[in-house]
């Protein structure tokens, strides 16, 4: 009779971890193609202006953007609803456009600097005064490949 006899409660048998790894790489590379990487928090309103004549760039990752529009309402009380100047993830003076570029440049190799874009996102009412001071401040820099960025104008009958 003490083969039927529970003498005690018996162990679990440890859980398999097997299949663990391939449980996480799942995940990953879930993550990975789902995932978009953003670049850039605007701070400023961009309407960016229409045009006729466009054309694409090539190589988007030698592009550096200079976003110009009044702040959001969230940041209009500390910097008020004239148009600012955003480089990166803030807001820059006029003065701060050289060393923006110069710490572009030593971000490249030395082969992918002479082209380099400089692209400005400006909004559509802003004032060309401001435009103005960027340009020869870029001019200061040696930064002479301007984009001006824009949307295709549609056409109506």
């Amino acid at each position: 009779m003490s083969k039927f006899r529970n003498s005690g409660a018996k162990e679990l048998p440890p859980i398999s971890t097997a299949s663990l790894p391939d449980i996480v790489f799942m995940l990953l590379f879930f993550f990975m193609v789902s995932t978009t990487m953003r670049e850039v928090t605007l701070k400023v309103k961009l309407t960016v202006p229409e045009a006729t004549e466009l054309s694409k760039l090539e190589k988007k990752s030698l592009v550096s953007y200079i976003y110009v529009g009044p702040p959001h309402k969230q940041y209009q009380k500390v910097f008020g609803s004239e148009p600012r100047i955003q480089l990166n993830d803030q807001f820059a003076n006029v003065s701060d456009i050289t060393d923006y570029i110069t710490a572009e440049r030593e971000a490249r190799d030395e082969a992918e600097v002479p082209s380099m874009v400089t692209s400005l996102k400006v909004d559509e009412y802003t004032t060309m005064g401001i435009v103005t001071d960027i340009k020869q401040e870029l001019r200061k820099a040696a930064a002479l490949n301007i984009n001006y960025s824009s949307r295709k104008k549609v056409e109506r009958d």
